[in-house]
C-alpha cells in the first residue's frame, strides 16, 4: 500500500530516515509515542528497521531519483547512517527540503580530513595528525610525533573498527592495506589513553542545545562493547570540559540532531577528540532507559525544531552491553532466564539474523551500584550469546 499523508491525523509531522539500520528501528518507538510518522528508506524488506516501520520503501540511497522521491513525501529528512553523498544532499537542500544535519555540517562526520582540518580551526584539542599520500609520508609523519607506533585512517567509510590500522614501524603490512584502500589516509599519533569516552548533545536549528552525562565506552577489536553512564570517577571539570567541546563543536559546525563526540581521556590528563557521529549513537543507548529523554527521542525532537527534552540520568548508574553474535543462533532462547533472574533488566534487540562479532541487540540495567549494575548487564549479554549457561 503506498504511502499517503491524507490518510494522517491533521499536523503529523512527517520524518524521512535513510538507513534501514537499528538505529531507525530504535527510533519508530520516539516516533509513535509522539505520534510523528517514521519513514524509513530502507536497503532491504526485512532489515531491521523495516521490520519495525509500515511501508518501509527499499532503495539506495546513493541514487538521487530514489533519495529525491523518498523526500517528496517527508516534511525534513534526517539519517541513520552518514553515507549519503555529500553533493546529493547539497541538491536536496537546493530544492528546498529540509536537510538535518545539513550537508555543510554532515560532511565533517562523513570525511575525517575534512573534520581535522574544520576542528582545527576551531582549536578543538585532538591528536596530532596529518593527510599523508605515500609511506614516505607516514614515516616523515612518525618522525614528527615522536616514532611509531602510529594509526592510519580511510578519510571515508571506515566504522567498527574497519579502515583503522597501527602501523608499527615504516616497512609494516598495514602501511601498504591502508594506501590500498583506494580513498586519501589520514595518518595520527597512537594516543596513551586510559579510557574512551562519548559526549552526546542534542542540538534544534534555532540553537537550543542540551548535553547528555558524558559516558565511558569500551572497545574491543574497534567494537563498542560496553557503556557506562555517566563515566565513573571521571573529574567533574573533565566532564564539563568534555560537554563544553561537544557543545562547541555542535554550534560551530551547525549540526542540527544528535551529535556524538567521541574522546580519549589521555594519561597526560588532555582530553582529545577521537570521532564525530551525526546521529543516534551506539554510546548513546543507554538513554532509552537511563535518562529522561533518550537520544531517539532528542534526535526527533531536533529535527522538528521541538523543543528538547531533558538529558539527565534516572539512576546514578545505567550499563548497556552490546550484544554481540556468537555461537547461539536463537537468542530468544536466553530471554526466560535472563528475565527470572533479573526483572529490572532491559532487553533490546535489533531483528538481525546472527552473526559472529555482529551487533544483534543490547542490554541495559540501572540502579545505585556500579559494581551490581554493571555484573547484572554482563552476565545478561554472556547468558544471550551462549558465553555462559548459568
Amino acid at each position: 500500500m503506498k504511502f499517503e499523508r491524507k490518510d494522517l491525523p491533521v499536523g503529523t509531522p512527517v520524518v524521512g530516515m535513510v538507513g534501514g539500520g537499528q538505529l531507525a528501528r530504535m527510533t519508530q518507538e520516539s516516533a509513535v509515542a509522539l505520534g510523528i510518522q517514521l519513514r524509513v528508506l530502507a536497503e532491504g524488506p526485512a532489515v531491521s528497521a523495516a521490520q519495525a516501520v509500515a511501508d518501509a520503501p527499499v532503495g539506495d540511497y546513493r541514487d538521487p531519483a530514489t533519495v529525491k522521491a523518498f523526500a517528496a513525501e517527508a516534511d525534513v529528512i534526517t539519517f541513520d547512517h552518514e553515507h549519503v553523498p555529500t553533493e546529493l544532499l547539497r541538491e536536496l537542500e537546493a530544492a528546498g527540503v529540509a536537510v538535518r544535519p545539513g550537508p555543510d555540517a554532515l560532511v565533517h562526520a562523513q570525511d575525517k580530513a575534512v573534520m581535522r582540518q574544520r576542528l582545527d580551526t576551531i582549536d578543538a584539542p585532538a591528536p596530532a595528525h596529518q593527510v599523508v599520500a605515500s609511506p614516505a609520508d607516514v614515516e616523515d609523519f612518525a618522525k614528527r610525533v615522536g616514532g611509531f607506533p602510529i594509526i592510519l585512517k580511510t578519510t571515508r567509510g571506515g566504522y567498527d573498527g574497519k579502515g583503522v590500522w597501527v602501523v608499527d614501524g615504516p616497512d609494516a603490512a598495514a602501511v601498504a592495506q591502508a594506501f590500498s584502500s583506494g580513498v586519501p589516509i589520514l595518518a595520527e599519533e597512537k594516543v596513551d589513553f586510559v579510557r574512551e569516552l562519548s559526549a552526546i548533545v542534542a542540538r534544534s536549528p534555532h540553537g537550543q542545545a542540551v548535553a547528555y552525562p558524558v559516558v565511558e565506552s569500551v572497545q574491543k577489536d574497534g567494537i563498542c562493547v560496553e557503556v557506562t553512564a555517566p563515566a565513573p570517577d571521571l573529574d567533574p571539570d573533565q566532564a564539563a570540559q568534555a560537554q563544553q567541546t561537544a557543545l562547541r563543536i555542535a554550534g560551530e559546525l551547525g549540526v542540527v540532531g544528535i551529535l556524538a563526540v567521541e574522546m580519549f581521556e589521555a594519561r597526560d590528563g588532555r582530553l582529545l577528540v577521537n570521532e564525530l557521529a551525526m546521529r543516534p549513537h551506539n554510546t548513546g543507548h543507554w538513554s532509552i532507559e537511563g535518562a529522561v529523554t533518550s537520544q531517539f527521542e532528542n534526535h526527533l525532537r531536533a529535527v522538528l525544531d521541538l523543543p528538547l527534552g531533558s538529558p539527565a540520568a534516572r539512576a546514578p548508574y545505567t550499563v548497556m552491553v552490546n550484544v554481540l553474535g556468537g555461537d547461539v543462533e536463537d537468542m530468544h532462547l536466553g530471554l526466560l532466564h535472563c528475565m527470572a533472574r533479573d526483572p529490572g533488566l532491559k532487553v533490546h534487540f535489533y531483528g538481525k539474523s546472527v552473526k559472529p562479532g555482529r551487533k544483534v541487540g543490547h542490554v541495559t540495567a540501572y540502579g545505585d551500584d556500579l559494581d551490581e549494575v554493571r555484573e547484572r548487564a554482563r552476565h545478561a549479554a554472556a547468558y544471550l550469546t551462549g558465553t555462559i549457561d548459568e
